[in-house]
């Protein structure tokens, strides 16, 4: 490979990094941010879903700017806009404002998500194999990262407004670093429609990858959300050995992620989803059936592994469906998935006030069994 490509590659890891460092910034704070503003803990739903509409905004606007303009610049405008906006929620005195900046900040990531996604596609299309689903286990680290210095921040009881800041600048100055080294446009084959065209309508494939991606982030969201809860609630754990659920579940999902691109190498891209969520299928039965703890943390552990490679697979194979259009390929599968991220772990919560919380995790063990038998729609468009 030349040297521009693998620099290339190198600054979409620190793109993707980056983003989870914001990200894990804002939600280390959550506690400090409703202290700060005097919104309740009932209200973080709503505040999340403000995250989320402004996210499928910029979702939806920076597929078509990707696709007409290039990727790299509007990796470098969202990674700085998200960046910036992560200082918003520090800054709230109540509500209202809060509810603003978190608009701003969803905006930016949901640009950013596609934009740098799509980035990932051409690189990974120059490559030649896959190499994807490292791009996401980096933003895994960047989480960490960012926890960890929001933990480290806090802890030595600095002012939220100062660390945040400190935050933003680190994530605005990589930003600007990575996003300068990435692959250039390449003008589309075919011209882009005029304005007064109408709008390309979404394939039954994308529509078929969408729904795939909803099933598995839907999985992911539950996790993210519920996984410790559920072996505290159902086994009585102390807050410490419940909080392993979660880490037991991102750390193989990081780890799964980082060998899911020779793994889907070697079994081609719908092996890895296939198995994959049979796999997380397997490890969810056996969270919803134990009583023993070690047992769960295992389930929670193989769910985790399981869904690691599938992410990666989807949004590969949305972005190859067209060479002209994965911008907005992605935008559509990317949205869909997003709001089931979103819309699964309240649909756990709506469950939970008929029955227990254990048997509601059926709903993702039904969604992956979904995933892993239409796992077929990732095949790559040439051999579809």
């Amino acid at each position: 490979m030349d040297k521009p490509l693998r620099i290339a590659r190198v600054s979409v890891f620190g793109i993707f990094g980056v983003n989870g460092f914001i990200l894990a910034l804002w939600v280390v704070h959550i506690p400090s941010i409703l202290d700060r503003t005097g919104v309740s803990k009932a209200s973080l739903g709503l505040l999340i879903l403000l995250v989320a509409a402004g996210a499928i905004v910029g979702m939806q606007l920076a597929g078509p700017l990707a696709d007409r303009f290039g990727s790299r610049p509007l990796v470098a405008g969202s990674g700085a806009i998200v960046s910036a906006s992560v200082i918003g929620p520090g800054l709230a005195d109540n509500a209202v404002e809060l509810g603003i900046a978190l608009v701003v900040l969803g905006f930016g990531n949901g640009a950013l998500d596609v934009s740098m996604n799509t980035q990932a596609v051409y690189v990974e299309r120059a490559y030649g194999r896959p190499i994807m689903a490292a791009f996401h286990a980096l933003f895994s680290c960047g989480g960490v990262a960012g926890a960890l210095l929001g933990a480290a921040t806090l802890a030595a009881d600095w002012d939220i407004r100062v660390s945040l800041l400190v935050g933003a600048l680190i994530g605005m100055v990589l930003a600007a670093l990575f996003s300068a080294r990435l692959l250039p446009h390449v003008q589309p084959e075919h011209k882009p429609a005029t304005t007064g065209a109408p709008k390309q309508r979404p394939s039954s494939r994308v529509w078929a990858l969408g729904a795939i991606a909803f099933c598995v982030l839907l999985c992911e969201g539950v996790a993210n959300d519920w996984s410790a809860l559920q072996v505290k609630d159902d086994l009585g754990a102390s807050d410490a050995t419940a909080a392993l659920a979660f880490g037991a579940f991102s750390t193989l999902m990081t780890v799964g992620r980082f060998g899911a691109d020779r793994v889907a190498a070697a079994i081609g891209p719908v092996a890895v989803v296939r198995y994959g969520t049979f796999v997380a299928a397997l490890g969810m039965g056996m969270v919803v059936t134990s009583d023993w703890i070690g047992l769960t943390l295992a389930g929670w552990a193989l769910f985790g592994l399981g869904l690691a490679g599938a992410v990666p697979q989807i949004f590969t194979a949305a972005g190859n469906l067209s060479k002209d259009g994965a911008g907005v390929n992605m935008s559509r599968v990317f949205g869909m998935g997003y709001l089931a991220f979103l819309a699964g772990p309240s649909l756990i919560g709506w469950l939970t006030k008929v029955i227990p919380l254990t048997t509601a995790m059926l709903v993702p063990f039904v969604a992956v069994l979904i995933a892993g038998i239409f796992a077929g729609v990732v095949k790559p468009a040439s051999s579809a």
